[in-house]
């Protein structure tokens, strides 16, 4: 191997910026690319050496070209989870997502990791999912031995998921559930997926599919439980409609920042747990670890 630069897109995202960092420990040179380097400059200020920090835009052609020149591989860890103006599921899970498969090829890249999620399928109704599946198809037209990253719900410090619960059940006695919550899921610790990122580089096989899931299963219902016990607090789980959730995301959307929008309501009503089908965690050497890593600081009041 001539070069062991990566660039990675969606760089200071909160998947991304674990990637980068897992990259550096294994001894990678890192290009973060992102539309904000600024935030780059900040969020890796103590990473300097072996890391570039550089402006691009997976929406434009030559602005990939520039970003993934000379790279050995390339990582896009670029999502999407509200809708707005002209960034749509569409333009950036299946658009440009293509967009950097074809350049990445183009561009003699031998390495390209591409991040969908635990569930993706282009026959879905939910656009988001089918988003999700028809841009692992685009991807792998473009640049065939590409690998395929499907993390499960991903938690961590600054998630907009386990913490959100956490903080939410400190503060309702009654706390409303999406359904009866029996929606499935089994969250992936976000350190644990960006270091199997960095490990699929040094992978014999290109062009695996990888189904990151974490250790346990919940219900919904079960989860929120989970993390009441381990704070040590009571509250009541009230059932609501998803009909209702539907009416209430529908009419939240129209404010500037939505505390919940019609997406996350469909993805609650399908479970996000690994189909087996695939290889997880453990072809990659990591024992995933579970909530309690990030439930432990916020029973301390960390």
């Amino acid at each position: 191997m001539t070069s062991r630069k990566v660039t990675v897109f969606g760089s200071t995202g909160f998947l991304g910026r674990r990637v980068v960092q897992h990259l550096l420990d294994h001894g990678f040179e890192v290009r973060a690319a992102s539309r904000h380097p600024e935030r780059g400059a900040q969020v890796f200020r103590n990473r300097s050496s072996g890391l570039e920090v550089v402006r691009a835009d997976v929406g434009d052609d030559r602005s990939v070209i520039g970003a993934v020149a000379g790279a050995f591989a390339v990582v896009n860890a670029v999502s999407l989870y509200v809708e707005r103006g002209s960034d749509t599921f569409r333009s950036v899970h299946v658009e440009a997502a293509a967009r950097v498969a074809q350049h990445s090829r183009g561009s003699g890249v031998q390495r390209l990791a591409h991040v969908s999620g635990i569930g993706a399928d282009a026959q879905s109704h939910s656009s988001y999912i089918r988003s999700r599946g028809e841009g692992e198809s685009a991807v792998r037209a473009a640049f065939a031995e590409a690998t395929i990253i499907r993390p499960g719900v991903m938690f961590g410090p600054g998630d907009a998921f386990l913490i959100p619960l956490t903080k939410m059940l400190r503060m309702f006695p009654v706390f409303p559930m999406f359904g009866r919550g029996q929606t499935a899921l089994q969250p992936a610790y976000v350190e644990d997926v960006g270091e199997a990122i960095a490990r699929c580089f040094d992978a014999p096989e290109p062009g695996m599919i990888y189904e990151l899931a974490g250790p346990n299963t919940y219900t919904y219902k079960e989860l929120l439980q989970t993390i009441c016990n381990y704070l040590d607090i009571r509250r009541v789980l009230a059932p609501m409609p998803i009909t209702v959730w539907k009416m209430l995301a529908a009419a939240a959307e129209f404010l500037p920042a939505s505390p919940v929008t019609s997406n996350q309501v469909e993805l609650m009503t399908k479970d996000n747990v690994a189909s087996g089908r695939h290889p997880g965690f453990d072809t990659l050497g990591i024992e995933p670890r579970g909530i309690e890593i990030v439930l432990a600081p916020a029973r301390r009041g960390d």
